[in-house]
């Protein structure tokens, strides 16, 4: 045992030991370097497993009663200064390695594939294994200066892997928008380290939060100076945990490829945040207000992140706004003194993610022959459905996925998120009832994007179909029959239409134009058919292929059967046995609470799956599977109720597709208020500062380049203009001089 933490750093350093060659010989042997392309991803699978084993033998140890173990050594020394470094072995960390390593395994394994004909397949890998290797040095750093060390390597990694496709605008943009947001947080994260170290005099968690727990206790410290160091430590989880306000950056995350996606949003950026926070919780907690601003900010981003996700078309966007709101959950669990559960929810999240996002990108990987290499298509919903039929081991995998988000039993998110909402019930009748609706969001989007991807038929056959016509029938009210006949010329025109932007929020929208929606408003039902001919000639995607498919199984397996280790059966064997080691038990006030069998787990569970089954039927009404070659659809018959619902849901779905308009604000208020900022600073040094001494300049040469031609050259006429000037200057002297009398 003390053999293998002794060696423990070996675990970062594996990954690391592969990204340094592959990254130096892209640059100086590209040519070697591309022609041992498989071989480099072999051996970054190897060393990352290995890195696997070794974690889960660490956390073997922990569940078996091992002891806590730090090593340091010394990196600079001085008379009043003295720095190191080194690692840290515990609870957290052991959990964090695990998570880390296997999740990061399945996804080299996947990308092994999926990135197969990337140019830029070394490069990759050389980034993804730095990736890696930051988040666990992260993740074993004992200090606090370490620890911000890493983190920025893990922004460093994260801006080149979200920008991996560099020649793409839209790429360029989303890596430059998530390192500017970071930095604002990891700026407040750097002072508000600097600010404790100048308060205890040191970096070691234990040591910051018994002194600073001392200095408030004999009032050693103000408390505005330690609540806003405080403060600032916390603005760098909110960025990198995509926390309202700071969140802005992880939509615009899904333009680096699909395995960098469900890494990011799994088990290393995004979960470096509440990492951080679970770390130093007893500095958090030992100031109230900072407690509750914590719960607040997890609460708004709960929800914020929920009501975003319910408009999107992009899959990956609509993924990644539930991450947001999945990390609020946590966040919120952390401010309400949570700890055990807001951890649990983590591990249960990333593998539910990590399996979502890689069953995306799997639906991707087989969209892109069909509507060509554009994310804009490849990723649209609208252009999907009926993939399960096509895609059987990705359908069942991303719907476990999908039912382990919503919440239900017996997969992995429902015993985490049960008790965060049971938690916040107790803590705050506010936030019960907003982690409660939040669950209801959430079964709602995530079944939507499960039935538009993979159920009903095949979309893009009505934009890319090879009929000469579609024929729409259609039945009013009344029961009358009408049809209508549209060239192929009108169905191009209605394609480019299906791929833009849709005003409506129900399914109609995803199926035809807007001067569609315009005919079958006033009507009852639709019915689209094709000649019978034609049918033979559309193009279906594929399941991929084994190398993908294998981590989808074996996320699924995690996503099944992870959950379990929170249910009542093992609790104070597993889960909650090693988060409670960190803390002593009376910081775990909410475990009394909690039920201790079978009945009174599902009689508290009764509230948060109840939400969610309305969610799924809502889901289910407004984008059920519809066969367009043989189904009619029906919309209701009451047109009053049909126009009062449509403005509702608009109302809903602008706010929803619009980002809640925050990123416009972001746009009006912060770039282009610089930009005008920068414009008139410009004006003001051009004209003002520049301007003076080159005013003064210029004047003096018109003043020079005057007097020049003054000069004649006749010597009476310099005599003349002399004697004319002495004159004048004895005249004005002897004035000036003259004394008035007094009267």
């Amino acid at each position: 045992m003390e053999f293998l933490y002794k060696y423990a750093w070996i675990v970062p350093f594996l990954p690391f030991s592969a990204s340094v060659p592959i990254v130096l010989g892209s640059l100086f042997f590209p040519g070697a370097t591309k022609s041992l392309r498989r071989t480099w991803a072999l051996i970054s699978i190897f060393l990352l497993s290995v890195a696997m084993f070794l974690s889960f033998n660490l956390f073997l140890q922990q569940i078996t009663g091992g002891p806590i173990h730090r090593y340091f050594w010394s990196w600079i020394i001085n008379k009043k200064f003295s720095l190191e470094l080194g690692y840290l072995i515990d609870p957290l960390t052991s959990i964090m390695l695990v998570l880390v390593t296997t999740v990061g395994t399945m996804v080299m394994i996947y990308s092994d594939n999926y990135m197969s004909h990337d140019k830029a397949y070394a490069r990759f890998f050389g980034y993804l294994n730095f990736f890696n290797a930051s988040m666990l040095g992260l993740v074993i750093s004992p200090n606090l200066l370490q620890i911000y060390i890493f983190w920025e390597l893990v922004g460093m990694c994260s801006y080149l892997l979200i920008g991996f496709w560099f020649m793409r605008p839209s790429a360029a943009n989303a890596c430059q928008k998530a390192f500017i947001t970071n930095r604002v947080g990891d700026f407040g994260l750097l002072l508000g380290i600097l600010g404790f170290y100048w308060v205890t005099g040191s970096f070691e968690f234990q040591y910051l939060s018994e002194k600073l727990n001392e200095l408030i206790a004999v009032d050693g410290v103000g408390s505005f100076f330690v609540t806003s160091c405080i403060f600032l430590l916390f603005s760098g989880p909110v960025a990198k945990s995509a926390q309202f306000p700071l969140h802005v950056w992880l939509p615009d995350a899904m333009e680096g490829p699909t395995p960098i996606s469900a890494l990011i949003h799994a088990a290393t950026m995004v979960a470096a945040g509440i990492f951080l926070v679970a770390r130093v919780f007893p500095l958090f907690r030992a100031l109230p207000s900072i407690m509750n601003l914590i719960s607040w900010i997890g609460g708004i981003t709960a929800l914020l992140g929920a009501t975003m996700a319910l408009a999107q078309k992009d899959l990956k966007r609509g993924l990644a706004y539930s991450t947001m709101s999945q990390l609020g959950y946590m966040m919120l669990a952390l401010g309400i003194d949570s700890y055990q559960i807001a951890l649990f929810h983590l591990i249960t999240h990333a593998y539910s993610k990590a399996l979502l996002f890689l069953g995306s990108g799997s639906v991707i990987h087989s969209m892109e022959p069909i509507v060509g290499y554009c994310p804009g298509k490849s990723q649209n919903m609208a252009l999907m459905g009926g993939l399960r039929k096509y895609m059987p081991i990705t359908g069942i995998t991303f719907f476990w996925g999908t039912l382990s988000l919503s919440g239900i039993p017996p997969f992995a998110c429902f015993w985490s998120k049960d008790q965060i909402v049971g938690d916040s019930k107790l803590y705050s009748p506010i936030f019960g009832w907003i982690t409660w609706f939040t669950a209801g969001l959430t079964a709602f989007y995530m079944f939507r994007m499960y039935l538009l991807t993979f159920e009903g038929d095949f979309r893009i056959n009505l934009v890319n179909s090879y009929n000469n016509h579609i024929i729409l029938y259609s039945t009013s009210m009344w029961g009358e029959e009408e049809s209508r006949t549209f060239s192929k010329a009108r169905v191009d025109s209605m394609s480019n239409q299906i791929t833009g932007r849709n005003n409506s929020f129900s399914k109609q929208a995803f199926k035809i134009s807007n001067k569609i929606e315009e005919f079958f408003k006033k009507n009852r039902g639709l019915v689209v058919t094709y000649p019978l001919f034609y049918k033979e000639s559309f193009v279906y995607p594929k399941e991929s292929g084994k190398a993908m498919l294998l981590p989808l199984v074996v996320l699924g397996i995690f996503t099944l059967f992870v959950g379990l280790i929170g249910v009542p059966f093992f609790r104070g064997r597993m889960s909650y046995e090693i988060l409670s080691q960190w803390f002593t038990s009376s910081m775990n006030h909410f475990d009394e609470n909690h039920p201790d069998n079978w009945s009174e787990s599902f009689t508290d569970a009764i509230p948060s799956v109840g939400i969610a089954f309305p969610g799924i039927l809502m889901a289910y009404v407004l984008y059920r599977p519809v066969h367009f070659l043989s189904q009619d659809v029906h919309y209701g018959t009451n047109p009053k109720i049909r126009i009062i619902s449509d403005q509702s849901i608009n109302v809903i779905y602008n706010w929803s597709y619009h980002r809640a308009y925050i990123d416009r604000y972001y746009d009006i208020i912060l770039t282009r208020g610089v930009r005008k900022l920068a414009e008139t600073s410009h004006s003001f040094d051009q004209w003002a500062i520049d301007g003076i001494p080159n005013g003064v300049a210029i004047l003096a040469l018109f003043v020079g380049e005057g007097m020049r031609y003054l000069g004649g050259g006749r010597i009476s006429s310099y005599i003349f203009v002399s004697l004319f000037c002495i004159l004048i200057s004895i005249l004005i002297v002897l004035i000036t001089n003259i004394s008035i009398p007094s009267i």
